[in-house]
């Protein structure tokens, strides 16, 4: 590992720990050169599948633009980072079970849209008039009275 500082690749590993999760270590290493001290996670290397665009394009799943579409969505709402990061792992984990070497767009973006609706109904619609690229307000109208009356079978019926 090369030292952040001085480049060195000569270093040792000082403490080892596991993260709360279990799925990830943390070891402090101490660089032989300079002496600084600096940190480094260890995961399991996971396979994801590629994903398939609206327009056919293939690319590597990305964590990222999974966080950055949240956080778009999430800005000026009431839902903290750590919050969208479990939402992040949880959809990256369902996208690794679920197997396969490839998966629609459209599968992460219900996904997304499912995690949202749970955890924030504005973020929710937020990310809807984006992902369903509505064309005029029917289009909103229709998502908003899907998204009561999915409210009401839940039987949620607060002001927000």
């Amino acid at each position: 590992m090369r030292c952040p500082y001085c480049s060195s690749l000569r270093n040792r590993v000082i403490d080892s720990r596991l993260s709360k999760e279990g799925d990830e270590i943390r070891r402090r290493r101490l660089c032989s050169d300079c002496k600084r001290r600096f940190t480094t996670y260890e995961k399991v290397a996971q396979v994801l599948p590629l994903v398939v665009k609206r327009d056919g394009r293939r690319e590597p799943f990305n964590r990222e633009k999974i966080m950055i579409g949240l956080r778009k969505a999430c800005e000026k709402r009431p839902v903290s980072m750590d919050i969208l990061e479990k939402v992040v792992e949880r959809i990256e984990r369902w996208a690794q079970e679920k197997g396969g070497k490839e998966m629609a767009s459209s599968e992460i973006g219900e996904w997304v849209m499912e995690e949202l609706q749970e955890l924030d109904e504005v973020a929710y619609v937020r990310f809807a008039s984006v992902y369903r690229q509505f064309k005029d307000i029917n289009q909103f109208m229709k998502e908003l009275k899907g998204l009561l009356e999915r409210r009401e079978r839940r039987g949620v019926h607060r002001d927000s």
